[in-house]
């Protein structure tokens, strides 16, 4: 039983993907993308290298920006302009995974959000690149002559990018490194005794998960048309975390199930002109918390696999 469970939950997986946008309005279903690569990611540091990030929303605001600026000054099509933008948000988390990896626990968390928050300092005061507090506007998305500004054929050529970042993210915890990390995750004494280089075990992984929030940032640049600070804000990686952990760490389709629970109770909310989303999503992820130690889909695989 459990040899067809994971065929099974990737073909019901795929089925989902490409029926969404006719089932849910297109906006929706293109945000859930992008968020579903911003969470895998984190899950990707958290989960499997025990790395807790506060601050990754600065590598999916910077890729957002990158993007945006080679579509608008460079005219390139949008898969190129993704691409750049997530290898500027790796470029970036080198230096910076660098610095923080030799850290541990709060320690890391604390070196990545300063350095998150530098980097938002520097597009608030880099108006004449970023637009500052107006953001950058009227973003282009195109595809030599492919008309992509309905976001219904965007979210169909957006999907490929997207199941490649998560089938890059799969295939990295399922690689021998992903086996080592783990390792590392469990037990960083024991690893070096072996003989893996422990830091660079963990800054690979960050640049890594920096690629792949960036793939996911570019794509919600395009898919909105425009990139705002809130991209490159604290509260965004909280939200990822969020995700995460409601999800279930260390398992990815929690994530996925956790990143697209949070996006439609906010959009539900939203449409019903709640005051206070937060609130709602903040008790949602506390009960999750206490009754859940595995998270939602974490919690129901355990019992799955006890079962079965």
């Amino acid at each position: 039983m459990r040899r067809f469970a994971g065929p099974v939950l990737l073909a019901a997986g795929l089925i989902v993907a490409v029926w969404l946008p006719n089932g849910i309005y297109t906006g929706l279903a293109v945000d859930l993308l992008c968020w579903a690569l911003f969470a895998v990611s984190v899950d990707l540091l958290l989960g499997y290298a025990g790395l807790l990030s506060f601050g990754h929303a600065a590598y999916w605001g910077s890729s957002a920006y990158a993007t945006g600026l080679l579509a608008v000054h460079l005219g390139l099509p949008f898969p190129l302009a993704v691409l750049g933008g997530a290898l500027t948000a790796a470029l970036i988390a080198v230096p910076v995974g660098y610095l923080a990896v030799k850290r541990v626990g709060i320690y890391f968390a604390m070196v990545t959000l300063a350095f998150a928050q530098m980097i938002y300092f520097i597009a608030n005061e880099w108006r004449s690149v970023t637009g500052g507090e107006n953001g950058m506007q009227s973003v282009p998305r195109t595809l030599g002559s492919v008309d992509l500004s309905d976001n219904y054929y965007f979210y169909y050529a957006a999907l490929p990018i997207v199941l490649g970042g998560l089938w890059l993210t799969w295939r990295i915890v399922h690689s021998p490194f992903g086996r080592v990390l783990v390792a590392i995750r469990d037990n960083p004494a024991r690893a070096r005794a072996l003989g893996y280089p422990v830091h660079r075990y963990k800054l690979a992984a960050f640049v890594l998960s920096a690629f792949v929030a960036g793939l996911g940032g570019g794509l919600f640049a395009l898919a909105h048309q425009f990139v705002s600070l809130d991209t490159l804000h604290w509260t965004t990686s909280g939200k990822a975390v969020i995700m995460v952990v409601l999800g279930g760490i260390a398992t990815l389709w929690g994530a996925l199930f956790g990143s697209s629970f949070v996006v439609v109770l906010e959009d539900s909310l939203s449409q019903a002109d709640f005051a206070s989303p937060g609130l709602i999503t903040g008790g949602v992820f506390v009960l999750a918390v206490l009754l859940f130690r595995r998270g939602l889909w974490g919690s129901v695989a355990a019992i799955v696999r006890r079962r079965f």
